[in-house]
């Protein structure tokens, strides 16, 4: 992100990493904050402007949020130390909790507070549903980054969940909609997912902005060198991810601000299992990467990967299967809503735990 998304507690000075942020970093809540007031503003201000940016797309794929998207994730991509792979993949504590908490306890839990929290509001509830089914493949290196966690590990999961979401995202809306709550006696939902738009979303959200971090770090290196490329070169393209996000949360609020202030009930109704959901799925990540010893970096990694969710495929999928207006549709637009914000906030979380792990002694490596 950003020099200082790279703090680290020097062995001389003890401040806690929060301080040693930037000012640009350290209230990154009020960037995002404003973008999302300036993204419902124009919503509601401009008449059409909601119709006109939505209509802007190469199929399923909104060109505006994918140019902020790529804006984003091609910084922190081009840090990720790529022939430090191997660290990453060899370590089975890591993968398999990552596959776990992502496939089967992650879309658990989306679905048990969504039927609990929202049984009298079948659309919402088969929204919400629907994000617990789409893991996190882009966004998440922003919070990973920030949090000081391990880029290598954050790109290997990522590409993971990639791989799954492609075989697995068709197979678990027919288990967790039709199948499950058939046997719980529950009312079941009929809905055909496109493969292709699962496809194209890992493809534009993740595969475009890995290769370009991948050939610009071989390339970077072969030309400059390690050292002048990470001391030189990052720190130039670094604010862009910022610029990226901010630009992201625009387009999308401005995309669906009428629909979140004209129903604002319904929008506290969606938030409430979406919040429990962020918490328990980064505090049990959390705790267990602190409990099998994947030491501080990892464990924000894990924790982050978990807790998020891939917004863009989860709107994309209601909106081609259910419409735009519909309540499944509703749902996924208020899930970044909250998950913006929350996600932001356990990013310092994450790094006041850091501090209390140095100071028990726990594994944390020096900030890179």
């Amino acid at each position: 992100m950003t020099n200082t998304a790279d703090a680290a507690v020097s062995d001389k000075d003890q401040a806690p990493v929060l301080q040693q942020m930037s000012v640009l970093d350290r209230f990154l809540p009020v960037w995002i904050l404003a973008a999302m007031a300036l993204g419902i503003g124009l919503g509601r201000a401009i008449p059409g402007m909601d119709q006109a940016l939505d209509a802007i797309k190469i199929g399923s794929v909104s060109l505006p949020i994918a140019i902020g998207l790529l804006l984003m994730m091609y910084p922190v991509l081009a840090k990720v130390r790529y022939r430090q792979l191997d660290r990453v993949t060899g370590d089975r504590k890591l993968l398999i909790s990552s596959l776990v908490l992502n496939w089967l306890v992650g879309p658990a839990l989306m679905f048990a507070l969504a039927w609990l929290l929202l049984p009298d509001l079948p659309e919402y509830r088969t929204g919400l549903i629907i994000v617990g089914l789409a893991r996190c493949i882009a966004m998440v290196l922003i919070w990973n980054d920030l949090s000081c966690g391990d880029r290598e590990a954050g790109a290997v999961l990522v590409a993971i969940n990639s791989v799954f979401q492609i075989l697995a995202f068709g197979v678990l809306g027919w288990f967790y909609l039709q199948v499950l709550p058939g046997w719980l006696g529950l009312e079941q939902v009929d809905a055909d997912f496109s493969f292709w738009t699962i496809v194209v979303s890992v493809l534009v959200f993740l595969g475009i902005p890995l290769l370009a971090g991948f050939l610009t770090r071989t390339i970077g290196e072969r030309k400059m060198g390690q050292e002048a490329y990470e001391s030189k070169f990052l720190p130039q393209i670094g604010p862009v991810a910022l610029y990226g996000l901010l630009f992201t949360i625009v387009m999308l609020f401005a995309l669906q601000g009428h629909t979140i202030t004209s129903q604002p009930l319904d929008v506290v109704r969606i938030a409430l299992p979406l919040l429990a959901y962020f918490f328990l799925m980064f505090g049990g990540s959390f705790a267990l990467g602190a409990g099998i010893g994947l030491g501080y970096e990892k464990t924000a990694t894990l924790a982050f990967t978990a807790a998020g969710n891939n917004f863009e495929l989860a709107i994309a999928v209601a909106i081609g299967v259910f419409g735009v207006t519909s309540g499944e549709a509703l749902a996924g637009v208020v899930g970044p809503l909250i998950e913006v914000p929350v996600l932001v906030a356990l990013v310092y979380v994450s790094l006041w735990l850091r501090g209390r792990m140095a100071d028990r002694g726990e594994q944390v490596r020096p900030g890179r």
